[in-house]
């Protein structure tokens, strides 16, 4: 499909051969913003991970179209922020992959960087030591540095965890922006009201794909309370489900293409949860 930016082949990724997201396929389309939500422990970071390339596929595939320039945000966790670095060392980091890590900072870089941190509302902030910023300051320089790099994918991990109300509404209309540039972002995000205000497009996770496409039909009653039970059934550590099990009554959500009726992703491979 020549509007694919990224396509999913039964895709299934974890940890120790432990089994994170599974059986996932369908496609990201050029341009398109979607929101990926579910409980803490149903695969949305390990996805993420994937699609990137940290993580490699236990089973099946992730498939970029080509050329595709990818940015990756991280969860700020992840980040040390005890490294003795300024702001503008960490702004600078998305210049790499035009530049390369041995070249020399020119002018223009500095203007780049200076620019991005006015665009993300931390303009004269350069000098600044990242362990003096707050989280929603160091959330914004981390929206600089994937501004530098220029990416047609956008991958963001819970960007708007720890952050204030402003910084919120300043990070959301950055990627509105993006997406209005016709970039490809697909963004991990805790608030569904905010996902139901901002992102066109959802997939709800619970280890597996519950239901992806418009973000009102994804979002609706039955599909979460289907997500909750299939979480709950992992939590419970079910060491199988019979084929049909959660399945009474179900009704999918359409599919990502908008138009298309999402199939059950896991019928062929007996269904729901599996043991670890």
């Amino acid at each position: 499909m020549t509007d694919a930016c990224l396509t999913f082949r039964d895709l299934t990724l974890g940890y120790n051969s432990h089994p994170a997201v599974h059986h996932l396929d369908g496609t990201v389309r050029k341009g398109s913003l979607t929101a990926v939500v579910g409980s803490n422990g149903s695969g949305k970071s390990t996805l993420m991970k994937g699609i990137v390339g940290v993580l490699k596929p236990m089973e099946g595939a992730v498939i970029r179209a080509p050329g595709v320039r990818t940015a990756y945000l991280p969860q700020q966790s992840e980040l040390d922020r005890t490294f003795p670095a300024r702001v503008v060392d960490l702004v600078s980091l998305g210049l790499w992959p035009k530049r390369g890590m041995l070249a020399r900072y020119t002018k223009e870089d500095r203007e780049s960087v200076s620019k991005a941190l006015m665009a993300v509302g931390l303009g004269g902030f350069e000098t600044r030591p990242i362990d003096t910023l707050s989280g929603g300051q160091l959330q914004r320089t981390l929206f600089a540095r994937v501004l530098l790099q220029d990416a047609d994918l956008i991958l963001l991990d819970e960007p708007f965890n720890a952050v204030d109300a402003k910084t919120v509404g300043d990070l959301i209309k950055l990627i509105k922006r993006w997406h209005g540039e016709e970039r490809t972002i697909m963004v991990v995000v805790h608030d569904l009201d905010l996902v139901r205000q901002n992102f066109p497009e959802t997939l709800l996770l619970a280890r597996q794909p519950v239901a992806w496409g418009e973000t009102r039909e994804t979002l609706r009653p039955e599909n979460l309370l289907k997500a909750r039970r299939f979480h709950e059934a992992w939590e419970e550590n079910a060491p199988w489900c019979e084929p049909g099990e959660h399945d009474h009554g179900h009704d999918h959500a359409h599919g990502h293409d908008g138009h298309t009726p999402a199939h059950d992703h896991h019928h062929d491979h007996g269904s729901g949860p599996r043991a670890a």
